[in-house]
């Protein structure tokens, strides 16, 4: 009996003791600017002492825990808070939680860039809206030139970006340099871009204020990003009124490879729509591409090469000529790049890859023969470490050697030979940061040394954007940007300095279900432009870094999926102010190429009944500068406007073949894109002049595209 009593009070003992042993833990959890956070779980780590918060945001609760505990608190909308101290002093506390950043309903840095395709939130248009546009043929420069911020330029082709030349706009392929994106062409003649769209699902489009990572344009940059990973085995066939296609992707476990080749000739064509000048040999062309891609455990190989070969022979008028002036050429590139990307950590991506391309081009113009030799290399490597979804940082460096070498024969008597190797080294960091959900920034760093030019330039950029409301927001942007001259011009003088343009941009944004609205303001500064005494940049010609300039404008984007069934449209509209004085400019005016207003309209419009997609695209642009050599001004006259309508008509016959026929410009207007003047005056002392227009005022395509595919409804309509 004594030993149970002794037993009974024993236990008493222990269990008051443990009462005395508990320790209260209490405390108050709100946000930033007071507001009680219901619903927290509060817990000691790695124990299940814990509770939740009530409406009032206090919590309560008791522990047998002693000494240094962890005091974790967390909610689903804030990042976790974590607090390390005795248990003793875990009493009567206040906390405060940051608000977590959920990157699907973030603010976007959005100011001066476009993306086609992908999953990013302000993607303007999809692969689908790249390659459906009527007037484009199928080239994905084209269909950007619906876009604010672009210029049309139509005996060019390329892309002239807020009052810069095409040369100011530096291409990507994976992140990787691409150093000759665009055919090859006759004088006078659009070019297209060099690689088919097939192959890409993603297209970044800068119109300016880019990113830190890249460098060597003044005005914009456009970012090609291949498929990372196709869904399944398919071939495609095209059978075209220009020539023939094939494509094919096979996918395994962890690889996958796509090719596509395609062969062009315009004989036949020509045959029944002859245009303006004399061929002796019509444009021929063979291209082809492949893309190979292995997953790794962490990570994605992908190889990319790409090859283009044409050649044509062509007589055309010119001013100075008495009869036809003779100009032939012959065209070869090859570009190929390998790269990474892949995280080597918890926390920390890499991204590596290596591009080198080789082109070589033969040109003859009457009694001169040229031959362009171009092999470029391009070398970057990059880190992204990311410390939360609030901060993240990139940074790395990059190589890029450039050997170029021209010989040629004048007259078929004089020879001569130019040559240099270009080679330009960079290191970049730029911080990706979250202040909240309603507010971010980019805050970049670049430095650049040419060893060619020996010269340094360093280039601050900054990006901010804050959420107005769930669909609107407002964006800034700001940055340098530095250029080396064309090889044109290095080949010739190597004695001079980075061109350099300042970006300041602000951009509107309003997007909801299907619909989106953008304005965008912005102002842009250049200095140190290449300027030379000479009517052409010749070896007599004398050159300098005094250059300048200005551009400034707004461009509005809207585009809506939603109000009316079945049809998509999208409008743009620019306003351009830009002068500069370069090259042989004796003042500052506004340059040929730059138009002051810009306008497109894009429709698409599908008809069940039909099986049918329709599509009309409208362009409008108001008048060229031109400098007229009869008169005492400076280039102080102007074109008529542009104005070009073009349609297209995608039959889908059954499910995986589809009839495709486009017409361009089918009112078949008369656009002038400006003069060319003769050398020397006439008996008048007046010189003559020859209007620069299309070889042919419309162009017409048919073609016939058979998918064959695993699932057997993939079609290709988002190739068209």
């Amino acid at each position: 009996m004594q030993t149970f009593k002794s037993i009974i009070v024993l236990l008493i003992i222990l269990l008051c003791n443990n009462i005395i042993a508990q320790t209260t833990i209490s405390g108050t959890v709100t946000d930033k600017i007071g507001n009680p956070i219901a619903g927290a779980n509060v817990y000691l780590e790695n124990t299940y002492d814990g509770t939740t918060t009530n409406v009032e945001g206090k919590f309560l609760f008791t522990t047998t825990e002693i000494r240094e505990q962890a005091l974790v608190v967390s909610n689903l909308n804030f990042q976790t808070f974590k607090q390390f101290g005795n248990v003793n002093t875990l009493n009567g506390l206040q906390i405060v939680l940051k608000e977590a950043i959920n990157t699907l309903d973030a603010v976007v840095l959005s100011a001066g860039s476009f993306k086609a395709g992908g999953t990013n939130a302000v993607s303007v248009m999809s692969p689908l809206d790249v390659v459906t546009t009527a007037g484009v043929a199928g080239d994905f420069i084209g269909a950007l030139q619906t876009l604010p911020g672009t210029q049309t330029v139509g005996e060019d082709g390329r892309l002239f970006v807020r009052g810069g030349l095409a040369d100011e706009t530096g291409v990507y392929i994976d992140g990787l340099q691409v150093f000759k994106p665009y055919i090859s062409t006759a004088n006078n003649t659009p070019t297209r871009g060099r690689y088919s769209p097939f192959l890409f699902d993603g297209i970044t489009f800068s119109t300016g204020g880019y990113s830190a990572e890249y460098g060597n344009a003044l005005s914009s940059v456009l970012l090609l990003n291949t498929i990372r990973e196709p869904k399944q085995n398919e071939t495609n066939i095209s059978l075209m009124s220009l020539g023939f296609g094939f494509g094919h992707t096979k996918k395994w476990d962890k690889d996958a490879l796509s090719i596509n080749a395609s062969y062009i000739n315009l004989a036949p064509y020509h045959k029944i729509a002859p245009d303006r000048d004399t061929w002796n040999k019509l444009p021929e062309a063979l291209s082809g591409e492949a893309v190979y891609r292995h997953n790794t455990k962490n990570g994605l190989f992908k190889f990319y090469t790409a090859y283009s070969f044409s050649e044509f022979d062509v007589e055309q008028e010119n001013i100075n000529y008495d009869g036809l002036a003779r100009f032939k050429l012959k065209d070869s590139n090859w570009y190929t790049n390998l790269s990474y990307d892949g995280f080597i950590g918890d926390d920390l991506k890499l991204t590596t890859g290596l591009s080198y391309s080789n082109s070589n081009t033969d040109v003859g113009f009457e009694e001169t023969d040229v031959n362009d030799i171009e092999n470029a290399l391009h070398f970057k490597t990059k880190l992204k470490h990311i410390f939360s979804n609030a901060f993240k940082l990139v940074y790395g460096a990059e190589l890029t050697s450039i050997n170029f070498k021209e010989t040629g024969l004048t007259n078929q008597t004089q020879n001569f030979e130019y040559k240099f190797t270009h080679t330009m080294g960079s290191v970049f960091a730029e911080s990706e940061v979250f202040f909240s959900t309603n507010f971010a920034g980019k805050f970049g760093i670049r430095g650049t040394y040419n060893a060619l030019l020996k010269d340094y330039a360093f280039s601050p950029r900054i990006s901010l954007a804050y959420k107005i409301n769930t669909k609107s927001q407002l964006s800034f942007a700001y940055g340098d940007f530095y250029q080396t001259p064309q090889n044109n011009e290095l080949k010739i003088e190597q004695n001079v300095d980075f061109q350099k343009s300042t970006h300041y941009i602000l951009n509107y944004q309003y997007k909801k279900e299907k619909q989106l609205f953008r304005a965008e303001l912005y102002y842009k500064n250049y200095d140190n432009l290449l300027q030379y005494d000479t009517e052409f940049d010749v070896p007599i010609a004398n050159f300098n870094n005094n250059g300048f300039g200005y551009a400034k404008g707004i461009d509005l984007f809207w585009k809506d999926s939603k109000n009316i069934k079945n049809l998509q449209y999208w409008f743009s509209y620019s306003y351009l102010d830009t002068e500069r004085k370069y090259r042989d400019f004796k003042e500052q005016v506004t340059p040929s190429f730059a138009t002051k207003h810009n306008a497109s309209l894009v429709t698409k419009y599908w008809i069940n009944n039909w099986r049918s997609q329709v599509g009309a695209t409208y362009s409008f642009a108001s008048g060229r500068p031109y400098n007229n050599p009869n008169t005492d001004q400076f280039m102080s006259e102007k074109t008529k406007t542009y104005n070009n309508l073009s349609i297209n008509w995608s039959y889908l016959i059954s499910q995986q073949k589809i009839l495709f026929v486009s017409v361009s410009n089918i009112m078949g207007i008369k656009n002038t894109y400006g003069y060319t003047y003769a050398n020397s005056p006439d008996v008048n002392g007046m010189f003559k002049r020859q209007a620069i227009v299309p070889s042919a005022d419309r162009f017409f395509f048919i073609g016939f595209f058979w998918t064959i595919s695993d699932d057997k409804n993939k079609n290709q309509l988002d190739n068209l």
